[in-house]
């Protein structure tokens, strides 16, 4: 009886050499383009709340009213971070997984590339008639002639000599589309990172400033800002500007340039500079920019008991025509001078639309001219308590409509009353106001985005590289001097390539003049169309 001798048992791989499996096996999933085409899916599918939902770094009073009409909902979406999508820990993961995936997938690529760029061209295979294009020339080719016609068109070549006498001239062209798609793939990443420093790192303020007005650079003078993750208030560029004048040109009711004359302090240096759309002023490595214009009235409204309070107002545009709405308010009106005494309920304010040139031959109210040629206010008087002492935020540019609805504010005027310039309108307790005239404002923007060069680059390499891998197709062509004194060519595409019987006929009559290379055979047709 054989005994029968059983194997030895097998020894379990070490901790640390199953740690090194699991983690390249799982490095090789997470950098595969597949993988990165996915997480470029889910970055955008999980962008979609952001578009839904009022963020905070954009407009926290958004947010603050979506609370107001979603008690119960809201608490739990702020919980997810549905109000701060960018920041949010579950959409940074994704972002980043993302460019580790595409980095992952582009730096070996860029290897292999510079190895194959610096490699000699392959070798012709020994029976070249299995190749798709094939001829054997009827006269012969001078070599000297064929590297000097390759090196003239750009191929790339490689000469061989064998022991037995066979010369082989190897000629690649089209490298130019690996390079493309490199460049096209890099463009990603560089979007990706100008993206999340401008999220993490920029920041914006915009400002009304009327004529012969000044501001300071810090977030309480602007009318709207949004900050960075990053930034910190404290750490803005300090730098003051002031609006000289402005100018405003139109033709044919529509604006066709816009002038600012402006002056600056910052760090002890004073200057002008005149501000036009698309040119902007740059204070210590940030842009002010000029995007808008608008009409500020000015009134002077005269209480009961004599007291003039005169106002600056800017009114926001409803059209192309800057037709503009906008309100009046006088919190602090007919306080009686003798006694010093505030009556909440006597405040008052006014309902207004601004029309640059008023027809009043037509029935029409807003006008279709932009320029000042005949400037009215429309108003609507208010008196009582306004609610600007309950500490609220609310709209300068109207009057708060929960205080008319609630019955707080009641209207004066039973109709719309329109004034001209140095005109008044007379309330029943016998105060008024007076249209005095009218000013211009601009719309500043200041913002400092450290990403814009670095998504500027990654435009640049996408169109760069987008060319050349649409355009450009790899092939291969060699030409061979056999020791039996024949002469064979013969090409090969990489891609798809419909002109390369063309080119390479064109090359093989280069090579060998006075040659008509005769028609493939039909069994090398059949041959290269199986390749």
């Amino acid at each position: 009886m054989t005994a029968t001798l059983a194997p030895p048992p097998r020894s379990k791989p070490k901790p640390a050499k199953r740690l090194r499996a699991f983690g390249r096996r799982w490095w090789h999933q997470l950098t595969a383009m597949r993988t990165a085409l996915l997480l470029l899916l889910a970055l955008a599918l999980a962008a979609i709340p952001g578009s839904t939902f009022p963020q905070r770094s954009i407009s926290a009073p958004d947010v603050a009213a979506y609370y107001d009409q979603h008690p119960d909902l809201a608490p739990w979406l702020d919980r997810v971070w549905a109000f701060d999508v960018y920041t949010s820990p579950w959409f940074s993961a994704i972002y980043l997984l993302l460019m580790v995936s595409l980095v992952g997938c582009i730096l070996p690529r860029l290897g292999l590339h510079w190895k194959a760029l610096r490699a000699k061209v392959p070798d012709a295979p020994r029976r070249m008639s299995i190749l798709p294009y094939h001829r054997t020339l009827a006269v012969e080719a001078n070599q000297s002639l064929a590297r000097a016609v390759l090196k003239q068109r750009r191929w790339r070549t490689t000469v061989r000599e064998a022991e037995d006498g066979t010369v082989t001239i190897s000629a690649e062209k089209g490298q130019l589309r690996e390079t493309g798609n490199l460049l096209f793939h890099s463009s990603v990443i560089f979007m990706l990172v100008g993206v999340a420093l401008g999220s993490l790192m920029s920041w914006y303020g915009n400002r009304i400033l009327s004529e012969d007005k000044s501001y300071c650079n810090n977030l309480q003078q602007y009318d709207e800002y949004g900050l960075g993750a990053w930034v910190d208030e404290t750490g803005l560029p300090q730098f003051c500007v002031t609006l000289d004048d402005f100018d405003a040109e139109f033709t044919n009711g529509g604006p066709t340039a816009y002038d600012a004359a402006i002056s600056y302090e910052a760090a002890g240096e004073e200057g002008e500079y005149a501000l036009e759309v698309n040119h902007p002023l740059n204070i210590d490595g940030t842009n002010v920019f000029l995007i808008g214009h608008g009409y500020t009235p000015v009134v002077t409204y005269t209480d009961r008991y004599g007291q003039t309070q005169t106002l600056h107002q800017e009114f926001l545009a409803m059209d192309a025509a800057m037709n503009s709405e906008g309100a009046f308010k006088f919190p602090d009106a007919n306080v009686d001078p003798a006694t010093g005494t505030v009556d909440e309920n006597a405040e008052v304010g006014f309902d207004a639309v601004f029309v640059p040139t008023f027809d009043d031959s037509t029935a029409m109210l807003l006008g279709t001219n932009p320029e000042l040629e005949n400037p009215v206010l429309a108003l609507t008087a208010y008196t009582g308590d306004l609610g600007l002492a309950d500490g609220r935020p609310e709209s300068v540019y109207a009057i708060n409509e929960a205080q008319i609805a609630s019955g707080n504010l009641e209207q004066v005027n039973d109709e719309v009353e329109v004034i001209g310039v140095g005109d008044s309108m007379t309330l029943p307790d016998g105060s008024s106001l007076t249209f005095d005239g009218v000013e211009q404002y601009a719309v500043l923007q200041v913002r400092h985005d450290p990403g814009g060069p670095v998504v500027l680059a990654g435009a640049i390499l996408l169109l760069g590289g987008l060319l050349p891998a649409l355009a450009v197709r790899r092939r291969r062509f060699w030409i061979r001097w056999n020791p039996d004194g024949t002469v064979e060519t013969a090409g090969l595409n990489r891609n798809d390539y419909d002109g390369l019987d063309e080119e390479c006929d064109e090359l093989t009559a280069a090579i060998a003049p006075g040659h008509e290379p005769p028609q493939a055979s039909s069994s090398d047709e059949s041959i290269g169309s199986q390749q």
